[in-house]
């Protein structure tokens, strides 16, 4: 005879608690953009378009096969300023088949201003 606990238990087999999802990494806003590209780094130079921007780095795509750790010299070609925006090193922190994500390590403080206010005028055209 089955015992009265028996009568309450359930079918469905406990589960294991939910592991905690991932935490967003990402702290700077992050802004859709179309800027053409330019970068170098080992001895090579591609060229892309810069598909979305903040002030911790960008996403590039581009056909030029490039290395996860990688680190790369950018030139962001922004419609509006006299000369490219120069990031002096930014390094690769994933890739995908035809983009790859970059994490700004590197800017001179007169780049980095002018970053800012291309950001700032991203968030005011949204």
């Amino acid at each position: 005879m089955s015992k009265f606990s028996d009568l309450f238990k359930s079918d469905t087999p406990k589960q294991a608690p939910a592991k905690p999802k991932p935490e967003e990494r990402r702290v700077q806003p992050r802004f859709t953009t179309q800027f053409r590209s330019t970068f170098s780094g080992n001895r090579r130079e591609g060229q892309g378009q810069t598909l979305d921007i903040s002030a911790g780095g960008c996403k590039i795509e581009s056909d030029m096969p490039i290395e996860q750790g990688a680190t790369l010299e950018c030139r962001l070609h922004i419609p509006g300023l006299d000369w490219p925006l120069r990031i002096d090193e930014a390094t690769v922190r994933w890739v995908g088949d035809t983009n790859f994500g970059v994490e700004f390590s590197r800017v001179a403080p007169e780049e980095l201003a002018k970053l800012k206010a291309v950001l700032s005028n991203l968030e005011y055209d949204e």
